[in-house]
């Protein structure tokens, strides 16, 4: 179902399954609000309502008739030291689908209502126990699918992104300060700073903001993945390549040139990132209707990649068509492939290309070496360092941008004795981005964006 934010109302009684479905050793089902001690208490056999805050009970959860459901460890956390901030109560049952869900309908009857997508998250937000930062570093470090993802998400997590963005804050709240003393009391002729003083500040804070934005390059690509696109000639060993990197036979391999006429995709890990790899219809001239559609697809696949695989066939002289994909290929985005090097072979000059490779896919030779330049591709200035904070979302890429544009605006009407006025209305503004990102005056439709995208439970 579609999460639609609605109005916060303190504390209101919420209920989820918070492990996933399926059967398991456990199930966790979680309750938070005003009444979840009384909720609890009408279906566990302790007194719940005495239990001592973080402690753990062992029991049996009954149904409103009194009958047996399970036994189970319940959690007591009370506010305002629990994850929610609101008086909280897990129930620990065997990990059932049925015995989990019998449990949770009874608990809804009890007078819980039933959480939506992401709400044990958002009672947190709204009671101050993490920004929003660190709440969508929840679901980032849930969904991470690599090692550099779960670094960058943990690192948020752990406050590592809020901490700058309030560095950036106050540094320039100081300074805001003094450009609205200079807006309220023209004629005082105060001067905390000098001009060059406060421009040389800002410089600093500008490009200390400039370095975490162009930071997103590289969180794009552990957070998202990239898309890989294996492209050339008619038999040049495309399919043959896919099935070496795959370690699986997913492409027909044939010796019949055009054997693959539509897009292949896959998922490929290597070194720890996702790639989603595209093999692709061999282009060459031909006037068959379903091939040609093919080859359009290819070029249009090669065009919006994110990293291309030009495959060429090393025991041949370079053809048309090859001559043709080297001049099209962007090279800083293409690592020239010279496959079938197990064959007789001559390897011809291409200078414009600073990334290539020689393999066979048949034997496996150079595999090893094809890995390595692929990195080295994607990692132009090395990969980044685990301990390093790099922006991994669009929202905090985009409120950082426009934070950015708005000191710009400072920083040149400074420079060019603009009135303190509208130097005093850009240094709003920018301060108002920098507060999106952690949350503050934030409008509805981005929460509902945000939290639309949690598991029900967290």
């Amino acid at each position: 179902m579609d999460f639609v934010h609605r109005p916060y109302i303190p504390e209101e009684t919420v209920a989820a399954i918070a492990t996933p479905p399926g059967d398991g050793g456990i199930s966790i089902i979680r309750i938070s609000g005003k009444e979840s001690l009384a909720v609890a208490a009408k279906l566990f056999t302790g007194p719940v309502s005495s239990y001592v805050s973080h402690t753990a009970h062992l029991g049996k959860v009954k149904d409103l008739e009194g009958g047996i459901l399970d036994e189970a460890l319940l959690l007591v956390m009370k506010k305002p030291n629990s994850f929610t901030g609101e008086d909280t109560v897990e129930l620990h049952c065997h990990g059932g689908t049925i015995v989990t869900k019998k449990i949770l309908s009874e608990i809804l009857k009890a007078g819980a209502r039933a959480a939506l997508p992401g709400e044990f998250s958002f009672k947190a937000f709204m009671n101050g126990k993490i920004d929003l930062t660190k709440a969508e570093a929840i679901q980032e470090v849930i969904s991470a699918k690599n090692d550099f993802a779960y670094a960058a998400a943990k690192e948020h997590l752990q406050g590592a992104l809020s901490t700058k963005v309030k560095r950036f804050q106050s540094k320039l709240l100081d300074i805001a300060a003094i450009l609205e003393a200079w807006v309220d009391f023209p004629e005082e002729g105060l001067e905390f700073a000098s001009k060059e003083e406060i421009l040389a500040s800002l410089s600093e804070i500008f490009s200390t903001m400039r370095l975490l934005s162009l930071s997103f390059s590289d969180g794009k690509i552990i957070h998202e993945g990239l898309s890989l696109c294996l492209i050339g000639p008619p038999n040049a060993g495309k399919s043959s390549l896919m099935n070496a990197l795959l370690g699986k036979e997913r492409a027909i391999v044939t010796e019949i040139a055009g054997t693959t006429r539509d897009l292949l995709e896959d998922n490929l890990w290597l070194g720890g990132l996702h790639f989603k790899l595209l093999d692709t219809a061999g282009i060459r001239e031909t006037e068959e209707k379903i091939e040609k559609e093919g080859i359009r697809r290819s070029l249009e696949a090669m065009e919006s990649a994110d990293l291309i695989l030009l495959v060429l066939d090393a025991s041949q002289k370079l053809s048309e068509e090859a001559l043709s994909l080297l001049k099209t290929a962007i090279p800083s985005k293409t690592l020239l492939v010279w496959n079938k090097t197990d064959l007789p072979h001559a390897i011809s000059e291409t200078e414009q290309f600073p990334y290539f490779v020689k393999l066979s896919a048949l034997t496996g030779t150079g595999m090893s070496e094809l890995k390595e330049a692929i990195h080295k591709i994607i990692w132009k200035k090395g990969p980044p360092s685990k301990e390093e904070t790099i922006l991994t979302n669009m929202r905090h890429k985009e409120a950082l941008d426009r934070s950015m544009e708005a000191l710009d605006s400072v920083i040149t009407g400074l420079q060019n004795d603009l009135s303190p006025e509208f130097l005093s209305f850009d240094m709003r503004k920018a301060l108002f981005e920098l507060g999106t990102i952690l949350g503050l005056d934030i409008s509805e439709s981005v929460l509902t964006s945000i939290f639309s995208k949690f598991c029900v439970g967290k």
